[in-house]
């Protein structure tokens, strides 16, 4: 057995032998790495490489059973998905202003509370792609525009409604499954402790 404080060699990074762009777009690069691995093998890769701005999602919290949602064009699907708010970074924001922006862009509401909930990744093989995850609470009405295409639809479900999300057609995206998931056991754990005292 290895002890868990010593390298194996299955942890030690691959050397990258040559890296090239395949294709750029406005929002994204595709980049090719030649990887040889600790054991001597060779293997080319390729990932998506965002602009590194990183990108918010929230779980906003109109009250403390609820959770606002999104009805949006998914474009990778060409149909309508439900999902979480969430936006790229603008420069000069920090996360917490970034977040409070999409909140008023999307969904029409403002935040007195914002705080990190987790950091998720999406197809880590294949991108480098971060999200910071925040819930929001304590809302208020303050709508800015955004850059949507066309307004978006907001709904309002319970949080420990999940299962039945679910076994809805339109409701897939694994990060924000994952953020509700993570939002519910912190609120309940919140509310555990609160009663213990």
């Amino acid at each position: 057995m290895v002890p868990t404080d010593s390298p194996s060699k299955s942890s030690i990074k691959p050397a990258i032998l040559a890296r090239r762009n395949v294709a750029q777009s406005e929002l994204f690069a595709i980049e090719s790495l030649d990887l040889r691995f600790a054991n001597g093998a060779e293997r080319t890769f390729e990932r998506l490489k965002g602009k590194g701005r990183g990108a918010v999602m929230l779980v906003a919290m109109p009250d403390p059973d609820h959770v606002l949602l999104i009805r949006e064009y998914a474009a990778g699907f060409d149909e309508y998905t439900l999902t979480l708010p969430k936006g790229l970074v603008d420069p000069g924001e920090d996360i917490i202003t970034a977040a409070n922006r999409e909140l008023m862009e999307e969904c029409g509401y403002g935040a007195n509370r914002i705080e990190p909930l987790v950091e998720l990744s999406l197809a880590p093989n294949y991108m480098n792609h971060r999200i910071q995850v925040m819930l929001a609470s304590d809302l208020y009405e303050r709508r800015l525009e955004g850059d949507e295409p066309e307004p978006l639809i907001v709904e309002t479900h319970a949080i420990d409604d999940i299962v039945g999300l679910l076994a809805r057609d339109d409701f897939h995206e694994g990060r924000a499954i994952a953020a509700l998931f993570i939002a519910r056991e912190k609120l309940r754990s919140e509310r555990e402790s609160e009663s213990w005292w």
